[in-house]
């Protein structure tokens, strides 16, 4: 079993960084993909990035790529979401997700463990 908490959320302009962690606690992780996903208010949860069990192979949505980077140290248990140049519109409770396989998903419903959320608010 893994538990997920991540943090590093906050308020931040249109044009700032911000770096999220995800923080793994159990056995499995360095065997899991793992998987950041968002919500905003209203909408269905989405696809953000994943990256793969050994750290390489990374995906992203469309909407992120060039802006957003993924990465995991697994002597660590820890998998970051680095987002550069943010927007109103990446505004969202940021979750991470991880899956008992060697590649991520963009499917939430392929991700076995949840972190409880962190919010992220970029103002215009």
């Amino acid at each position: 079993q893994v538990q997920l908490v991540e943090s590093g959320g906050g308020l931040v302009q249109a044009g700032g960084s911000l770096r999220l962690s995800c923080a793994a606690s159990g056995r499995t992780f360095s065997s899991s993909a793992m998987g950041w996903f968002r919500q905003a208010p209203g909408k269905e949860r989405e696809f953000v990035a994943g990256i793969s069990r050994s750290g390489g192979n990374t995906y992203y949505a469309d909407s992120m790529k060039g802006r957003f980077t993924i990465s995991r140290d697994n002597a660590k248990n820890t998998v970051y979401l680095q987002m550069n140049s943010l927007k109103p519109e990446d505004t969202a409770v940021y979750y991470c997700a991880a899956r008992s396989a060697v590649l991520p998903g963009t499917s939430p419903a392929l991700y076995d463990y949840w972190g409880q959320g962190t919010q992220v608010t970029v103002s215009s």
